[in-house]
């Protein structure tokens, strides 16, 4: 088991409920645009959770609030890498 396993099992659950819940509804925007574009369930999540992850750096190591809009723009850009 990699170090880094449980994280990206929390992150993919995050994602997960996301879909789940349509909330935010961008979340399931995206990962039926990126299935719709060829990418299988764990490669689309695998993209989202890049956005998720980029969040939740700045909230726990940098103590800043998760930014929702930033968070939703990179899921629209994807499958370019978020920034």
């Amino acid at each position: 088991m990699n170090t880094n396993d449980p994280l990206k099992n929390q992150i993919f659950e995050i994602i997960e409920n996301q879909i789940r819940e349509n909330n935010p509804k961008e979340a399931s925007i995206t990962y039926k645009r990126l299935m719709d574009l060829g990418y299988n369930k764990t490669e689309s999540k695998q993209f989202m959770s890049q956005c998720m992850a980029i969040e939740l750096l700045d909230v726990l190591e940098r103590k800043k609030p998760f930014n929702e809009v930033r968070y939703i723009n990179n899921l629209k850009a994807l499958p370019k890498e978020p920034f």
